[in-house]
């Protein structure tokens, strides 16, 4: 959609920032060249080829909350790699404990201490006391289909249109204008139509979510508790505990991935709205930038899943990985649960990502711009709609790429990353007040040239 008219001078305000950037930047221009060699596209996965850009930017070391790139710029990074380091660059509790344990070995197959300790602080913070670890959340995702398949006997999952859980194929489902369940525009090779295994939800819609469970097919409502990969979309009052209550009501196991809305703190939005959830995923951000995933169940999820299991053929059943639970990402994760990801910072983020919202909220309403920004936590976004989008579907209709390309673009060379695809921030523990007016002042600028 094309929610800025004047495109004749879009295009010319972002070739001029084309023309800024490759001059910033030779050494990255040459890296990725020299990468097209050997990697397609240039680089080592394909979405980062969908760059604001040219070529994207290579990093060359990164602390707190800024980076420097190969040419030597610095960087305020917003982005903090899309949540996996939220907790900022190389916090010293996490490279400290990384490098005692890499030290001892990194890998065996077999469980240490550190496992069963993170088990116990991500119990007291989601309130479901038995746990599992991946090296993703899209890991942890499919793990829980199957888990939920198998105990329930029943073989659709219901998921959000427009919704985020990585690269499961069965999250990968939207409404048609019917309201039908389809594929995602441009889902690479998709295994199946997505009817056969999914039911895509609106969001904020109990109607339609009573109407899916009802049917007896659903054995999983995988749901982020907020919306965060199509724009934010926040969840109105009583929609998330109507949602726990129609999974009770027909014995739907209702789980919420907050692998991007633990940014509402340490206990995510589970803990945040005092939600009861029988399953809860968690990705990235605890590991303090080291793969990792985590997948947690109530005692009876926990146990129905152990009753229908058989020891003898547990190992061969598509759930786990001889990576997962390694020792070297879960002495990462206790470092970073315990040192790094506490209570305090999560205050201080979020104050922040609040002024943040403030600065940009008042710049919106000083050009009388069509445009608003929600929140969740530490985690801020603009979207290019006069009021927050209560379905995916309204979020993606809002989205102009080109025009966000330029904002992003225009970001960039004003020494700013924000998350790639997205008008979207994050707060680390090491993000000041002065990054967040660096982007007040580069918003204002960019605001001026597309309306002043």
């Amino acid at each position: 959609m094309q929610t800025y008219q004047n495109r004749e001078h879009l295009a010319k305000l972002f070739q001029d920032q084309v023309n800024v950037y490759a001059t910033k930047h030779p050494s990255s221009a040459i890296a990725h060249q020299t990468a097209q060699t050997s990697l397609l596209n240039g680089v080592p996965m394909l979405w980062m080829a969908k760059w604001p850009g040219p070529f994207p930017i290579y990093v060359e070391s990164a602390k707190g909350a800024h980076f420097t790139d190969l040419d030597g710029n610095d960087f305020t990074d917003f982005c903090l790699g899309d949540t996996g380091a939220m907790s900022g660059h190389a916090p010293d509790a996490t490279v400290k404990a990384v490098q005692q344990q890499i030290a001892k070995g990194s890998t065996f197959m077999l469980p240490t201490k550190d496992a069963a300790i993170n088990g116990e602080i991500l119990a007291e913070r989601f309130g479901v006391p038995k746990w599992q670890f991946t090296l993703s959340a899209t890991d942890a995702n499919r793990h829980l289909i199957r888990f939920a398949r198998q105990v329930t006997g029943r073989q659709k999952i219901a998921v959000h249109d427009y919704c985020y859980h990585g690269s499961v194929d069965e999250t990968f489902a939207v409404l048609d204008e019917e309201g039908n369940t389809v594929s995602r525009p441009n889902n690479i090779g998709k295994p199946t139509e997505l009817i056969n295994t999914t039911v895509s939800l609106p969001f904020n819609d109990l109607e339609a979510a009573e109407q899916a469970f009802a049917s007896g097919e659903v054995a999983l409502l995988l749901i982020e508790p907020g919306l965060t990969n199509i724009g934010i979309v926040l969840p109105e009052h009583g929609y998330l505990e109507g949602l726990q209550e129609l999974c009770q009501k027909y014995g739907v196991i209702f789980a919420l991935d907050e692998t991007h809305t633990l940014s509402a703190g340490i206990g995510g939005i589970t803990k945040r709205d005092n939600l009861k959830p029988d399953a809860v995923v968690l990705g990235k951000t605890i590991g303090g930038g080291v793969p990792v995933g985590a997948l947690g169940f109530t005692s009876d999820l926990a146990t129905r899943i152990a009753e229908s299991l058989e020891l003898e053929s547990i190992d061969v059943g598509g759930v786990g990985g001889t990576l997962a639970g390694n020792a070297l990402s879960m002495a990462a994760v206790r470092a970073t649960l315990e040192e790094v990801l506490i209570e305090s910072n999560f205050q201080r983020m979020e104050e922040l990502a609040t002024l943040w919202q403030q600065n940009t909220q008042d710049i919106i309403d000083h050009y009388k711009l069509d445009w608003q920004v929600s929140r969740i936590g530490c985690r801020g976004e603009y979207s290019f709609r006069a009021e927050a989008p209560r379905t995916g579907a309204e979020a993606h209709q809002a989205e102009d790429f080109d025009l966000g390309q330029f904002l992003q673009l225009h970001a960039i060379n004003s020494g700013i990353l924000m998350t790639p695809f997205h008008n979207m921030i994050l707060c680390s523990p090491a993000t000041t007040s002065e990054d967040v007016e660096k982007h007040r002042l580069h918003f204002q600028a960019a605001v001026e040239l597309l309306f002043g």
